[in-house]
């Protein structure tokens, strides 16, 4: 099939390693031009690159400067923002809430609203915004994860039915189990806590996913591609788990 993305101009957050590299190579391949943003300002593709830390009060300021300046403008905007540490929600307090909502909440929002204006004035924009299947079912051990991640999706969901006539569609992507750097930090984790081999671990996972193995990010990163193009105009304001059948709501 093909995507109609060849000229089409796209901002990828976390585009150093995992997902969101995978994305930015997906859009890359397909024609699109890209501009990956992450802490270490790399990228194993080729495509521009910025470094900037989430965090900061003025990223979402500086990355929307830097891509009217690199690319000309923004099409697809993906939201991808690093997880937090793994906390039990009864030991999660207000501080850990508010120093993990800046880079995972308010800069994506910010990011956000600040390229809008220019999608809706163009008549197309597609805002990908890459959160967690812990969403839909929250997944013990990342309260944090599971708390931020939520309400970026009731922010995200409401945006989508404001601007729809407008061209520009929104929708999130929850992952499930992508093998990723980040999937093997938090089997490991898991398994140092639990006092078994990481093999053990990680087969105990694999047991719950219907197709019987981790996901490829190249297997996410398709289906990015499809919902940032034109192919996809009619979506919008949906949630789409890429697990292999592991949500079971």
């Amino acid at each position: 099939m093909e995507l109609e993305l060849s000229g089409k101009r796209a901002l990828v957050l976390g585009a150093s390693r995992g997902l969101g590299a995978a994305i930015a190579q997906e859009l890359a391949s397909e024609g699109a031009s890209v501009l990956g943003v992450s802490r270490s300002g790399t990228g194993p593709g080729d495509w521009q690159t910025m470094a900037q830390d989430l965090s900061a009060p003025d990223a979402a300021a500086s990355i929307a400067d830097r891509a009217r300046e690199g690319l000309g403008g923004v099409d697809i905007l993906v939201n991808n923002s690093g997880g937090p540490p793994p906390s039990a929600a009864q030991d999660t307090g207000g501080d850990a809430i508010l120093a993990s909502a800046q880079p995972m909440l308010v800069t994506l929002i910010e990011l956000t609203r600040a390229l809008l204006p220019e999608m809706r004035a163009g008549g197309y924009g597609r805002i990908l915004t890459v959160t967690s299947s812990g969403v839909q079912e929250p997944i013990p051990g990342l309260a944090l994860s599971n708390t931020i991640r939520a309400a970026l999706h009731g922010f995200m969901k409401t945006l989508a039915k404001e601007v729809a006539a407008d061209g520009v569609t929104v929708n999130m992507l929850m992952p499930g189990q992508i093998d990723t750097d980040r999937l093997r930090e938090l089997h490991g984790g898991m398994a140092e806590r639990m006092g078994v081999p990481l093999d053990a671990m990680r087969a105990k996972a694999v047991e719950n996913i219907p197709t019987g193995r981790f996901g490829d990010p190249r297997e996410f990163a398709a289906v990015a591609a499809f919902l940032a193009s034109p192919r996809a105009s009619y979506v919008t304001g949906q949630e789409i788990a890429i697990d292999g059948g592991l949500l079971k709501g």
